[in-house]
């Protein structure tokens, strides 16, 4: 019996998807709840589980096609996977191709074809060691071979070397979701009176509280270690209770204030820039932002986030600093009406008491839209942030 496999139903955010790697191809033996397919979406890659054992049967879809909500894109032959089943193959997908005794995906031999590129040097990561198109898509081939220079005679290594100067381009097509990104970075620019103010922090109380209850906070947290995030995000929720205006966003010509407040932690990736969501993050402990920021972490490098992870926000908070930067001016993530940008901690001479100390300091940077929050609002609300991550207990007394 042939059993339908379907796309996921996509949220109201989401409007199709693009098929992005077949992990079985038609012929292939599939156990029940075994990936088949990856769809990409502008949020996330999906996976497409087999419903039932059996036989792919039927491949409907090509990789790069355009999916829509629970669409059908392909059938499996329900029965024991190692029983021969006869196939049927859309006349859209055509079968592997061999090239050097190495399977390859009709995709990626197409794309090869295009881009005038050895499948031969190219290490398959399918099943089998099948070469598929994302293989075609993240080679990156080498300037020269020196092996196979040194095997030609003098004078076909003479015409075959590269001249020299010669620079070697190499064209990759956007990822959708890459594509998205862009898009909604330009609507912001276009869209929004975005604003950036900038203040600095002595990170010399945090680090020491950090310090001092590293090993306790693991130990009693199940392993879960104390980074500056947590109090990052405590003392954003603070300031968002106390300037709710920052938390609120606008729709057409009204202004919603949000009730919470969900802070959204930008996580980058291989495929760009995702942002998880700690709901209510207001009734949350600590450890417990500092777990839920750990799993997001792990998610997003597996490509495990879920779209309604995603969604939703109220405020975000991007750590620039994680990979070296000193300042910046962080984009906002609409609809929200402001994004909190850190930095690179740096030990700086700065005045204390009319005395030149030098003390770990870090540049914050708070984009807003101006549409919304006035320049005082915005800089009153940066100021709160540095007080409370300057005396921390203030966190823990709310004052």
């Amino acid at each position: 019996m042939a059993i339908e496999i379907k796309a996921p139903t996509y949220p109201e955010s989401v409007q199709e998807g693009t098929l992005a790697t077949w992990h079985k191809q038609p012929g292939d033996a599939v156990n029940r709840d075994e990936l088949i397919v990856d769809i990409e979406t502008d949020k996330v890659v999906l996976e497409v589980v087999a419903p039932a054992t059996g036989t792919l049967a039927e491949v409907l879809k090509a990789e790069g096609d355009i999916v829509l909500s629970n669409e059908v894109i392909a059938r499996i032959e329900e029965g024991e996977g190692s029983e021969t089943v006869s196939i049927s193959v859309s006349e859209k997908t055509e079968p592997d191709a061999e090239v050097a005794g190495i399977l390859v995906n009709p995709a990626a031999k197409k794309l090869a074809d295009e881009r005038n590129i050895d499948l031969s040097q190219i290490v398959g990561t399918g099943k089998g060691g099948r070469i598929t198109k994302e293989d075609v898509v993240n080679y990156s081939p080498a300037v020269t071979n020196t092996t196979a220079v040194a095997a030609k005679a003098p004078a076909a290594a003479e015409a075959d070397a590269m001249p020299s100067g010669e620079r070697v381009e190499r064209r990759v097509a956007m990822t959708r979701m890459r594509s998205r990104i862009s898009e909604r970075l330009m609507s912001v620019t276009q869209s929004t009176a975005m604003l950036t103010t900038f203040n600095e922090v002595d990170m010399t109380a945090l680090m020491g509280l950090r310090k001092q209850y590293q090993d306790v906070f693991t130990k009693m947290h199940n392993g879960t270690r104390l980074g500056f995030m947590g109090m990052f995000v405590k003392a954003s929720v603070e300031a968002l209770k106390r300037f709710p205006l920052v938390n609120a966003s606008i729709d057409g010509t009204d202004i919603v204030y949000h009730g919470y407040q969900d802070v959204g932690v930008a996580v980058s990736t291989d495929r760009g820039l995702v942002v998880p969501v700690l709901r209510n993050a207001e009734n949350m402990s600590i450890a417990k932002i500092e777990n839920e920021i750990g799993n997001f972490a792990g998610k997003a490098r597996d490509g495990k986030l879920t779209i309604e992870e995603m969604s939703g926000g109220t405020f975000t908070i991007t750590n620039g600093g994680v990979y070296g930067s000193l300042m910046s001016t962080p984009i906002l993530n609409p609809p929200q009406s402001a994004i909190l940008g850190m930095h690179k901690i740096q030990q700086r001479p700065m005045a204390v008491d009319g005395e030149v100390k030098i003390r770990p300091m870090m540049y914050l940077a708070l984009s807003y839209d101006h549409r919304l929050i006035d320049g005082k609002d915005a800089v009153q609300f940066l100021v709160a942030i540095k007080e409370l991550i300057e005396d921390p207990a203030k966190i823990l007394l709310e004052i």
